[in-house]
């Protein structure tokens, strides 16, 4: 048996419109299928990286966590998008909205994202501890979860006049008051 060519082209954004920094959400929503994820930066398409099976692990794991955990008012997404404008966008590990929202939106608008949680990864360190939390502060995201891996640690951040300010650290019980009283053990995250 050999392998056959298909005469498919894999997806790649278009080099002259990545120089040209021209790229929209809407050309972000109007993405084929096999198109890989993607972030939108002032007009430039940045192909995301695919997680490891641990990052997928805890960014699910604190999903199932917001599913149980979360009153009423809240509803927890992960491989969704935060329009932070007309040109930029990411897209956190997990979600956590201010319910009700529409449930066939991929995008959301920041007012609508209660806490936008990153897990660094070694391909994400720079972006996840540094730019996005930036982004996520201007775009008005009243809080942003960083969990580092191995081991298993949440940075927990609230905005304050406009830049985040850290509330509380732990590798083992996370305990905050804000957005609801949050007591998260660690151990129930970690894979």
């Amino acid at each position: 048996m050999t392998a056959e060519p298909t005469g498919h082209v894999m997806w790649s954004p278009d080099p002259i419109r990545q120089r040209l920094a021209n790229f929209s959400l809407e050309d972000v929503l109007n993405l084929p299928d096999d198109a890989p994820r993607v972030e939108l930066r002032d007009g430039v398409m940045i192909v995301v990286p695919s997680p490891t099976l641990g990052h997928q692990d805890i960014g699910n794991l604190l999903w199932l966590w917001f599913r149980r955990n979360a009153p009423d008012g809240f509803q927890p997404g992960t491989a969704l998008g935060v329009a932070l404008g007309s040109q930029d966008s990411f897209e956190p590990d997990v979600l956590l909205l201010h319910a009700p929202v529409e449930k066939s939106n991929h995008f959301f608008l920041p007012s609508q994202a209660a806490i936008a949680v990153e897990v660094v990864s070694p391909g994400t360190k720079r972006r996840d501890r540094f730019e996005k939390p930036v982004e996520y502060g201007l775009a008005g995201i009243p809080h942003f979860w960083r969990i580092e891996q191995d081991p298993v640690h949440v940075f927990a951040y609230d905005l304050v006049d406009g830049r985040y300010e850290l509330a509380a650290d732990s590798d083992t019980e996370l305990v905050l008051s804000a957005p609801f009283e949050i007591r998260l053990p660690i151990s129930e995250i970690t894979p």
